[in-house]
């Protein structure tokens, strides 16, 4: 069989007679290509993409007298991933990765192992340093190359990976797998899971090294990946905790949004008496930063984690502890926000005491659309602020259920309100109830704006707010 093509998408096919067995290609350069015929410049191509080929790449090179001719293997014709680690240079593996990546940008680090015992396999993992444009696309194909016994056997098996790991690029090559392996086959098989198991354990160990021994190199996956690894929390839990230890975040003490502190950085500065690792979560870094929440722990010098990616809400529900803290959301109640608060003086409980006749006009105003009203310490700026109970679904995760078109119950938020600022005392001391239903219902829609960024009827709020500015 002949074929033929000028390389623009077209060939054409004829039956022709050979005298001797075998494929013989022959290329035809372009004007200009001249490169391509120096001896040279094909050595080093074929050796820097060719090497690892397991076929011999022979050259005809003219013998030293040069009066004949004679062929020269020009590759080591041998599996990199098969040679001893100390014979592979760095800059071979960074050519490995990019021939079976199709990047041309070197990786952030890389993992070679070969394993003998129980099972027996040979691994090269590689951390890639850019994200590719279709991560989040649900066709995506990723996995690792598959060879069994040096032979290859499928591109993409992503039975090896987990999906909160699927920017990993690399092979494994095992001597236990049949060589008619089929993608079903390696979905039920036990080999298949021992070895995700220990793929997923060295890959985690690879990102531990790399945040150990060169942060700016993490922080550059980081920057990439990250979003993919916070999926970890959910799916690897007998992982959890080295995940945990490889989040990266924003917080009230980093500068700017930058996610860059460890939940390790954060546990070490913990004050006296913190028992909990709080956070905040929110649409936006500002809003974020920015809440009322926080008010009491910038008071006391209290970190709080800042998470604003859409996938926060759902990770934080997984991850549950690190080191033996328990997390706590600063917009859920809890009776550790209670203890952080200033013990209450006599003229404060007096205070209180006088204004619950106040409290209960609210409550009779508002009737079954808060869970409670109470009276908070924890602000200080704010006039009021509503939070969740301990049970109830939060904000962030109404807002993940919305967006995914599944219904949403509804949320009972609790209603705290600040005693000692101005606009509450201003507001307890109004006898008009038209009046104090206004500006009780504007303190309220103001709570609700703080934590979810919208409200049912705007127009409502502005109407309101306008009218009692110009009473």
């Amino acid at each position: 069989m002949f074929w033929e093509s000028a390389g623009e998408g077209e060939y054409t096919l004829a039956e022709i007679e050979k005298a001797d067995r075998g494929t013989e290609i022959t290329l035809h350069l372009r004007e200009g290509e001249d490169e391509f015929l120096d001896a040279w410049r094909v050595r080093n191509i074929i050796s820097k993409y060719s090497d690892h080929i397991a076929l011999p790449v022979e050259i005809e090179s003219k013998d030293e007298e040069g009066e004949g001719t004679h062929w020269e293997k020009i590759n080591k014709a041998q599996a990199l991933w098969t040679r001893n680690k100390s014979e592979i240079s760095d800059e071979e593996y960074n050519e490995f990765y990019k021939h079976i990546a199709h990047d041309y940008s070197d990786p952030v680090a890389w993992s070679h192992n070969r394993v003998e015992g129980k099972q027996e396999y040979t691994s090269l993992l590689y951390i890639p340093a850019r994200a590719p444009f279709d991560m989040w696309n649900r066709d995506q194909k990723h996995g690792l190359k598959l060879y069994v016994q040096r032979v290859f056997i499928m591109d993409d098996a992503e039975q090896f990976m987990p999906n909160y790991l699927r920017f990993v690029r690399g092979l494994i090559d095992s001597n236990d797998l049949p060589l008619n392996v089929s993608r079903e086959i390696l979905q039920d098989s036990r080999v298949t899971q021992s070895l995700r198991a220990a793929l997923t354990k060295r890959t985690l160990q690879m990102l531990e090294k790399l945040a150990k021994d060169d942060n700016e190199k993490y922080q550059t996956f980081w920057n990439e990946f990250g979003l993919v690894l916070k999926e970890g929390p959910a799916e690897d839990h007998a992982n959890q905790e080295t995940i945990a230890k490889l989040l990266r975040f924003a917080t009230t003490q980093s500068e700017g949004s930058a996610q860059t502190i460890s939940l390790e950085d954060y546990v070490s500065r913990m004050v006296e008496g913190q028992e909990k690792i709080y956070y905040i979560t929110a649409d936006s870094y500002a809003a974020a930063k920015s809440s009322p929440h926080l008010e009491l722990f910038r008071k006391k010098g209290i970190e709080v984690l800042l998470l604003s990616d859409r996938i926060d809400e759902w990770m934080m529900s997984y991850l549950t502890e690190f080191d033996g803290k328990t997390f706590q959301s600063v917009s859920k109640a809890d009776e550790s926000l209670s203890k952080l608060a200033d013990e209450e003086t006599e003229e404060q409980k007096e205070a209180e005491k006088a204004l619950e006749p106040f409290v209960e006009r609210v409550k009779t105003l508002l009737g079954e659309r808060v869970k409670e009203v109470r009276l908070t310490h924890r602000l200080t700026d704010t006039p009021a602020i509503v939070t969740t109970d301990a049970n109830e679904m939060t904000t962030q995760m109404a807002k993940l259920f919305a967006a995914a078109g599944q219904e949403v119950p509804e949320v009972k938020y609790l209603f705290e309100i600040n005693p000692d600022h101005p606009l509450v005392k201003r507001v307890a001391d109004t006898q008009d109830e038209a009046r104090f239903g206004e500006w009780i219902e504007l303190l309220l829609d103001q709570a609700l704006l703080a934590e979810r960024g919208t409200l049912d009827d705007p127009n409502q709020f502005i109407r309101r707010m306008n009218q009692l500015l110009t009473a």
